[in-house]
């Protein structure tokens, strides 16, 4: 990274302090995916950031679940060509009293904290980018609206309909989850994910007095495991993890049940559903069993299409005029930007906090990225409008 002046990253500089000092707060009001108080109580402390600048609305789904949070920026410009939707979450994987052990401290050029990386970080970034193009007085072409949901974590049950529904109408999808390494690269491929439950159905028997009239549900499901272990394949980046079993209750007993709970990475929709005929042909090889799977694609692949591509040149050449040669990166990991670029919305991923160790005692930010990030949120804001692909 050079030194250039550039206006929205001499702010986000002058503001660095404000942005530490919030986002402590942030990562100091812990929000685990499944207390909705909790994560309530951070949609509020979020809101009261950028209730002077946006029009803010909890919105609630359920009562197992947090509230939403949809914040409408009133950024300047009167005439506004396309929206522009903004995807973040509220809900970590840590729960309450975390911070006990995983105190907030600054060392070694780092913040440290559960949550500041996934995707607290982010959140701050954003609100101040915000703040810039107002207090800068920038036109905008575009309305912005950010969605702030409460279970992407858990994979997002009660909140995806939501994401999809605001995506149907946006000319692009700008997501706060962390950048890639620490490099910050941002993210342009996301790998889907599916899950499936391959039951087996045998038969008990007492494994000493009348062995033979036992079908060992356990011996079945090990063939089973075997065959769908030798679907991975790494040269189409496609994994297949066997990442749970069960069976048997004792070992005079030939076991009659056996369940086997397996993961699956795709990087391209054709993967997905290839695995998915798989899993529906198994048959026990052991005719007295009987097999139960279920399951199929939780969040769709992320897949590099020309529009993302268009999009990442875009976020790229703002952030040379920062000084950051921006690169791109694919993740078998997900977030809800599946969701989107599922639905053929252009959308760009970790643009959040760049740093290490999530969902970790490690997990930590580089403070001299804060500037740079930040800035690069409102520039990418700023040059979005209804052409910008052209």
């Amino acid at each position: 990274m050079t030194k250039v002046r550039d206006p929205f990253l001499s702010y986000a500089r002058s503001k660095q302090k404000e942005i530490i000092l919030f986002l402590r707060r942030l990562v100091e009001c812990e929000s685990p995916s499944d207390d909705p108080a909790a994560i309530a109580r951070f949609c509020d402390l979020f809101a009261s950031q950028i209730s002077s600048i946006a029009r803010v609305r909890l919105l609630k789904t359920s009562p197992s679940a947090g509230p939403n949070l949809l914040c409408d920026f009133r950024l300047p410009g009167s005439l506004k060509a396309g929206r522009i939707l903004v995807l973040g979450h509220s809900d970590t994987v840590y729960p309450l009293g975390t911070l006990r052990q995983m105190p907030w401290r600054r060392r070694a050029g780092r913040l440290w904290g559960p949550g500041v990386l996934d995707m607290k970080s982010g959140l701050a970034f954003f609100a101040f980018a915000m703040h810039s193009l107002v207090e800068l007085g920038i036109v905008t072409r575009s309305h912005v609206r950010l969605l702030v949901t409460s279970d992407e974590e858990i994979g997002s049950p009660t909140s995806r309909s939501l994401i999809e529904q605001e995506a149907r109408s946006c000319t692009a999808v700008l997501v706060l989850e962390p950048g890639a390494g620490l490099e910050g690269k941002v993210k342009t491929a996301r790998k889907g994910i599916a899950t499936y439950a391959v039951a087996v159905h045998g038969r008990a028997a007492h494994a000493g007095v009348d062995f033979a009239s036992g079908a060992n549900a356990l011996v079945e499901l090990a063939r089973q495991i075997q065959t769908v272990a030798s679907w991975t394949n790494l040269r189409r980046g496609v994994t297949v993890n066997p990442g749970v079993a069960r069976g048997g209750e004792r070992t005079n007993v030939v076991p009659d049940y056996a369940v086997a709970l397996i993961d699956v990475r795709v990087p391209r929709l054709l993967d997905a559903e290839t695995i998915h005929r798989r899993f529906l042909s198994l048959s026990a090889q052991d005719r007295r069993c009987r097999l139960d799977v279920s399951g199929g694609l939780n969040r769709p692949p992320m897949e590099r299409t020309p529009a993302i591509a268009a999009l990442f040149r875009l976020a790229r050449a703002k952030a040379l005029e920062l000084g950051v040669e921006l690169e791109e990166s694919s993740t078998g990991g997900s977030s809800d930007g599946n969701f989107t670029a599922a639905l053929g919305v252009p959308t760009l991923d970790g643009l959040g906090g760049v740093g290490e160790g999530a969902h970790s005692p490690q997990e930590s930010i580089l403070i001299n990225r804060i500037a740079d990030r930040t800035a690069l949120l409102a520039k990418l804001v700023a040059a979005l409008g209804d052409s910008w692909t052209q």
